[in-house]
């Protein structure tokens, strides 16, 4: 979750965030005071002495050259076909021995190289505790201010020191207004976070004023998917923390509390909904007045992830109203979207004309504007139990697998460059451009979450190697180029997030991890349980699968996908050996290679 506090609140964030880096990892935190080095579009090759090099760059091992790394060359013929990848190729002779991992390694095999020496460390008790409350320590911070300079306005101004909601006098300002609803975000924001650190007094003091405070009957215009994640999912992560029997947080409950977050839930649903009419495609409209419906001279264009990304929070507040209204208007809306995909490619662009179905943007990619459409289709069949969720993920990760993933077969062994997911055509496969963005650090986290853990380390590698060269994301980056296309940051959480749930050492303590439930968090972060009551509904028969309809209009059969199997059959959890379940993930000439990729050395 983004939270704006004082300027020294954005710092301390930042410090926190080289905190959890520095616990996962054993490095002090960079500060981005890197130096930067001549660009090279392909890697340097690792030379042992009288031996061959390795990992060579380019396709299938073959030299890098000035067409560049092998991620701007398509995938191998017959990729598509296969509908998985190829099984590692052994290195040859020589290539990854003992003799040349003992060189690669350092001192030929007589002990750790710095790279052993840096990510392989222990943690410490104390320093896990310091890292936990300093990360503690910057929320207070922030909320805390929140509350004193800005609260009941939706968030903090950190220059002014003071609260700010909608740009009533601009509009257009939509960075602005398509997030802030006057509905005092942050405060409902906060809720299930207070509860997760344990702060019952606070936890019941917010609520209460929540309940007591907050109307959603405002002149105020707003995007669904913002409103959806932020808020609607805040309040009914909070109603099932104060409903859960087991209190696993401490004391949460309210006291006389009759389910008026749920019921505060269900008003702002309602209020979303006209954004689901008058649609030809049933893809909804990117914007609503919370008062009034769609405006009248709304945008007919949306994108994948905004217009695809409702079906947990809705799906969840159907199942414990017993009104299948809004998982129902959700899935349609998943449904539609996932018909237009490309009949070649399988993939789907990332901006739609809602009422022609057309594709407006016809790139494909892990980033703004597909990456939690992704997210979203498996965490609503762990959620929900629904098969058809799962096939569509299937088929969506296969069709990623095939078109995006360019690099070397495996990640941890074999030669070629690293796994990287490019931006590509949706409807030929082709590369569009050589950026990728912060957003698509989440992928290695959900990656994790389907156990594709091996793939899922080395594109994490990448992202953190990036972040050790500027000590941030830039939000966007050339990978060609070894250099940042878009240059600012504004804190996003996506590399935490993939971190987290890749290395998990950071509170090790907390009930998220020790009270026997399982937890999910959403894509604004908002935590909820896993169990059985969510699988459950009487309305099954309504999301029966039905057939698609081309660009054209046509009828087109979409047979159904087989069940989800990890396509890369070296990324199996149980394939990882014990050897490298507690120490270096990477192997060190891997991890070299990827920092040269972003000029670290």
């Amino acid at each position: 979750m983004q939270w704006r506090a004082l300027v020294l609140g954005l710092v301390l964030l930042r410090l926190g965030l080289h905190g959890v880096l520095w616990l996962v990892f054993g490095l002090g935190p960079s500060m981005g005071f890197y130096q930067r080095f001549p660009l090279s579009f392909g890697f340097q090759r690792l030379r042992a002495p009288d031996g061959p090099e390795s990992p060579a760059s380019g396709p299938a091992g073959r030299p890098g050259g000035p067409s560049g790394p092998s991620w701007l060359q398509p995938p191998g013929p017959g990729a598509a076909a296969a509908g998985r990848r190829r099984a590692p190729r052994r290195p040859e002779p020589g290539v990854c021995g003992p003799a040349h991992w003992g060189y690669v390694l350092g001192g030929r095999g007589r002990g750790p190289d710095e790279y052993e020496k840096r990510y392989s460390g222990a943690f410490p008790p104390q320093l896990r505790a310091q890292m936990r409350d300093l990360a503690r320590g910057m929320f207070v911070f922030g909320y805390d201010n929140y509350m004193a300079h800005a609260f009941p306005q939706d968030e903090l101004n950190p220059i002014h020191c003071r609260g700010r909601g909608p740009d009533r006098g601009d509009p257009s300002n939509l960075n602005i207004n398509d997030v802030l609803g006057n509905y005092s975000l942050t405060l409902v924001d906060a809720l299930d976070t207070l509860a997760i650190m344990g702060n019952s007094s606070e936890f019941q003091k917010a609520v209460k004023l929540v309940i007591d405070t907050v109307s959603f009957d405002k002149d105020s215009t707003v995007q669904v998917f913002e409103a959806t994640i932020r808020v609607l999912g805040s309040l009914l992560s909070a109603h099932r923390i104060i409903t859960d029997s087991k209190q696993p947080f401490g004391d949460m409950t309210i006291k006389d509390y009759d389910n008026e977050l749920l019921h505060m839930a269900h008003d702002l649903a309602v209020r979303l909904l006209p954004a689901f009419e008058n649609t030809k495609t049933g893809i909804p409209y990117p914007r609503v007045n919370l008062k009034t419906g769609v405006p009248p001279d709304s945008n007919n264009e949306t994108c994948t992830a905004g217009a695809g990304s409702l079906l947990v929070e809705f799906g969840i507040l159907s199942r414990l109203l017993g009104d299948s209204t809004f998982e129902w208007v959700a899935r349609r809306a998943v449904k539609a979207l996932w018909d237009l995909r490309s009949n070649d490619t399988g993939l789907l662009g990332n901006v739609v004309n809602i009422q022609t179905g057309r594709w407006v943007g016809k790139q494909s990619g892990l980033g703004a504007g597909l990456d939690s459409f992704y997210e979203y289709l498996l965490k609503s069949y762990i959620l929900f139990g629904e098969k058809e969720d799962l096939e569509m993920f299937n088929a969506a990760y296969r069709s990623i697998q095939n078109y995006l993933r360019r690099g070397r077969e495996a990640c941890n062994e074999g030669e070629g460059d690293p796994p990287l997911y490019v931006n590509v055509n949706m409807f030929s496969g082709q590369l569009m451009n050589t950026w990728i963005d912060s957003l698509q650090a989440f992928f290695p986290g959900l990656q994790v979450l389907i156990g594709d853990v091996e793939d899922a380390i080395c594109l994490h590698a990448f992202y953190y190697a990036i972040w050790k060269r500027y000590g941030a994301l830039p939000e966007r980056y050339n990978w060609q180029l070894q250099a940042p296309d878009v240059l600012f940051y504004p804190l996003r959480p996506e590399l935490v997030e993939s971190t987290y749930l890749l290395y998990q050492l950071f509170d090790e303590e907390n009930p998220v991890h020790k009270s026997g439930t399982k937890y999910m968090f959403t894509t604004e972060g908002h935590i909820v349980s896993v169990d059985k009551h969510l699988r459950e509904s009487p309305w099954k028969e309504l999301f029966s699968e039905e057939a698609g309809q081309d660009q054209d209009g046509k009828s087109v059969h979409r047979p159904k996908s087989p069940e989800l199997k990890v396509i890369n059959s070296s990324s199996n959890c149980n394939r990882v050996p014990d050897e490298r379940r507690y120490s270096l993930p990477l192997k060190s000439i891997y991890m070299r290679q990827i920092d040269q990729m972003v000029g670290l050395i």
